[in-house]
């Protein structure tokens, strides 16, 4: 039998992400370029909160020995699961926790019947999706603490976007319009 994976979550399903780079890898604040996203988790998710707690806990005991030997205070070390309400000013974040993930390989991308989603604009940021992280140990020129895998996408369902970009269908009008070139 399998060992269980004790720093390995699957999101719920009211999980919605932000800052979406799953297509192609980007490059944030000039770091090398990794495949990234945002996950926002309502703060009425106590599943998946309490899933990630745990998991957080079960990556500082793996990830002793990156600690200098002996468990850290978790006031110590950086955590990744942050307070929207409290770090960010956009309206997306309030009543969420939000984490960032990231991986250098591509994350596998499906629909609800975890059929591959081939079309890019299917999976953006503010559509409601269920993802895997895992969460490790780092210790990194001083800087310690857990940092959050990302694995792979499962669409939910349709969301607001939350790039402010607009659709063809929202700016233009069809050529039968009335008003057409008047």
């Amino acid at each position: 039998m399998a060992k269980a994976n004790k720093t390995r979550v699957i999101t719920g399903r009211n999980t919605r992400l932000s800052y979406f780079h799953g297509w192609e890898p980007a490059s944030i604040n000039g770091g090398p370029e990794r495949y990234s996203t945002s996950v926002l988790i309502p703060k009425d998710d106590k599943e998946t909160i309490d899933a990630i707690n745990k998991a957080i806990d079960a990556a500082i005991e793996e990830g002793i020995a990156k600690f200098g030997g002996k468990k850290p205070n978790k006031a110590a070390i950086k955590l990744p699961l942050r307070d929207g309400d409290a770090e960010r000013e956009d309206e997306a974040y309030k009543g969420h926790y939000f984490l960032n993930a990231n991986s250098k390989t591509a994350p596998q991308i499906v629909d609800k019947s975890i059929n591959p989603i081939l079309d890019r604009d299917e999976v953006y940021s503010g559509c409601y999706a269920r993802v895997s992280l895992n969460f490790y140990a780092f210790n990194s020129n001083g800087n310690k603490g857990v940092a959050v895998g990302l694995g792979n996408i499962q669409k939910i369902r349709d969301g607001e976007s939350l790039g402010g970009r607009s659709t063809a269908a929202e700016d233009f009008q069809t050529e039968t319009d009335d008003d057409f070139l008047n």
